[in-house]
């Protein structure tokens, strides 16, 4: 681990440094903390839209891995007021992006703690290599975008994909605003001129799929199992209507390729501005008034999201390096969509994305694409051509039998690439260690098999 937990055994005076690695992720060494890992996190928020203003009370419940006479918190822009371990009042500190807290005498390795975090602030997106992600501004209201180190500019956390766990979230504002949150909403209270929403997420779940979304929406419910919800302007519903109307059909589908859907329920937000492309949050996905134009202009987008529900959010990566386990499998799935819509089939697909991945560099490795490439367009395209080679050379019945087994081994849990490179080999005969070295860990384009169909 690089620089390792700050522990009783290491150097107290590296923890918290600005720029110093507490995570063993090599590609966001500043994101994550070692030495425990949380269990649950109890939020308590109260955001008043005017101002800007947000106060917050967070309990998080955590297992310790490794004896600390201190450990850190990442925590980004809002000011801790006060902070407790186990009941009592504690010495911490700010800086770097973390929040350092010292309990009054070590935790012992293999033990459990809650610490408590009183906070306030207005809050601010994180600044990155892909732009500012985090609690952002809508004109009216507030969206929270949090891949991949936003979680920290509203509540403190653990923010690595590995350590994932439960949750509720209760948040107040002003009552004519609708919240969403990811999770179920368990209870709903007015009071005076405020709403309290309250929120439970009970699947194990990372921070950066975490979410809050404040605005004025109409809303609305559709689907039985699980059951489909939806916040959107009043002005773009009839468009909502017509443009989504195919999820229900969509997750049957899904479900038959992919196995079960993973949660209790589906949810999507239509925020009152333009994005460049939909949110992904667990059993949640967001998207901007652009992606609503009545013709269905961006189904694949909506397939995209809903297929991340599987791929990313029940199966997250255990390291960021892992990320086309997340955006390969979720554009094939917009390619099996399309077939199954009657729209063109998975090879005519992958055939044209093959074509324009050969026009651009060929200098990106698929299964360790450096943190600037994370989000590069070629591990999308790449990433659902890998598994349309893969489909091609194990046949189509062991193709969609090894998806269904990927998705029920690891349900809720991480995964990397040697794990799915082993269990696809044991689903057949044929060797495929070439094969996945050629286009996992080669950055030239291999020759896609020629189409069985």
């Amino acid at each position: 681990m690089l620089n390792g937990p700050v522990s009783a055994k290491a150097d107290p005076a590296r923890a918290g440094q600005p720029g110093a690695s507490t995570s063993s992720d090599p590609y966001l060494p500043g994101h994550g903390n070692g030495g425990y890992r949380v269990a649950h996190y109890d939020l308590d928020l109260t955001y008043r839209v005017g101002p800007g203003r947000l106060d917050g009370r967070a309990r998080i419940t955590a297992a310790v891995t490794q004896a600390l006479s201190r450990f850190s918190l990442d925590f980004a822009g809002l000011r801790a007021t006060k902070v407790t371990v186990n009941g009592k009042a504690v010495r911490y500190a700010q800086r770097g992006g973390k929040l350092v807290i010292t309990p009054p005498r070590p935790l012992p390795d293999g033990g459990r703690f809650t610490v408590e975090v009183r906070y306030t602030g207005s809050p601010a997106p994180v600044s990155s290599h892909w732009g500012e992600i985090g609690w952002d501004y809508l004109d009216d209201g507030v969206i929270v975008a949090s891949q991949p180190i936003g979680a920290p500019s509203w509540f403190p956390c653990n923010d690595h994909p590995s350590d994932k766990a439960t949750y509720r979230i209760a948040v107040t504002t002003a009552s004519p605003y609708q919240v969403v949150v990811t999770g179920v909403l368990d209870a709903k209270q007015s009071a005076a001129s405020t709403t309290t929403w309250d929120f439970r997420l009970s699947q194990p779940t990372p921070t950066y799929l975490v979410s809050v979304q404040i605005g004025r929406y109409a809303e609305s419910s559709f689907g039985t199992v699980p059951m489909m919800h939806a916040a959107v302007p009043a002005r773009l519903m009839s468009r909502f209507a017509h443009d989504f109307g195919r999820q229900p059909q969509m997750l049957i589908e899904f479900e038959r390729l992919f196995g079960p859907y993973p949660f209790e329920q589906y949810g999507v937000v239509v925020v009152d501005a333009e994005l460049d492309a939909p949110i992904e949050a667990q059993s949640l996905s967001v998207f901007g008034s652009n992606h609503v134009d009545g013709r269905r202009g961006s189904e694949r987008l909506v397939a995209h999201e809903l297929a991340h529900q599987w791929f990313g959010n029940s199966l997250t990566v255990a390291e960021w390096r892992h990320i086309w386990l997340n955006e390969g499998f979720a554009t094939y799935a917009e390619w099996l969509w399309s077939a199954a819509s009657g729209g063109e089939p998975a090879d005519a697909h992958a055939r044209r994305a093959w074509q324009e991945l050969a026009a651009r560099p060929q200098n990106l490795r698929l299964a360790d694409p450096g943190v600037r490439g994370m989000f590069d367009d070629r591990v999308y395209l790449r990433g659902a051509v890998t598994l349309h080679a893969l489909r091609l050379r194990i046949g189509d019945e062991a193709f969609f039998a090894l998806l269904h087994v990927w998705t029920s081994a690891h349900r809720h849990g991480t995964v990397t690439t040697d794990e799915f490179v082993t269990l696809a080999q044991r689903h057949t005969p044929w060797p495929l260690t070439e094969l996945f070295s050629a286009w996992l860990h080669n950055p030239a384009l291999p020759r896609l098999p020629a189409s069985q169909r």
